[in-house]
């Protein structure tokens, strides 16, 4: 799997979050949830958005948090571009709740496949967080961070498409 290795790109929330924006469900008048119409396409569309929006903010924050202790932006223009992207995912979360939980709707055994596909996403995501927070750390804290997997029986080097780059890694 191929990961984007320049600081100044902030990762988007794509695809992988798709399916479990379209199973997450915001019990909004906390009733326990209603299997009916209008109920649930907006208790999942809410749950469309904040998930998006977090799982972006997420990844700015940690991608921008490199850029931010090199001194090539300041606290200030972080937090602008964590809310800036964190609200562009949203609409997209709006879009996505909506239309997977109308398809929920109509076709509620497609629940599962969504389940599995979710866990697949989930999978991708976790990974992409996990780029975005060693994208994050300098030299001697991948040091520390490397030395520490290591220690604990984990090799690192297989989450990189190409671990050459990433110096000061410890072989497992």
């Amino acid at each position: 799997m191929t990961r984007e290795h320049d600081p100044f790109r902030i990762p988007r929330a794509g695809w992988e979050a798709a399916p479990l924006a379209g199973l997450a469900s915001v019990d909004l008048n906390r009733n326990g949830g209603a299997f009916s119409g209008g109920e649930f396409v907006s208790e999942s569309t809410v749950g469309g958005v904040l998930l998006y929006a977090t799982y972006q903010a997420l990844l700015t924050a940690l991608r921008t948090e490199a850029l931010r202790n090199r001194g090539e932006i300041d606290r200030l223009t972080q937090i602008r571009l964590v809310l800036a992207t964190s609200l562009a995912s949203a609409r997209t979360g709006v879009a996505v709740g909506a239309v997977l939980s109308v398809v929920l709707l109509v076709f509620p055994w497609l629940a599962a496949p969504m389940a599995v596909m979710g866990v697949l996403g989930s999978a991708k995501a976790s990974l992409d967080l996990f780029h975005a927070f060693w994208d994050g750390l300098d030299g001697e804290q991948k040091l520390q961070v490397t030395i520490a997997a290591h220690e604990a029986g984990v090799n690192l080097r297989r989450f990189f498409s190409n671990p050459s780059e990433d110096a000061g890694t410890v072989a497992g």
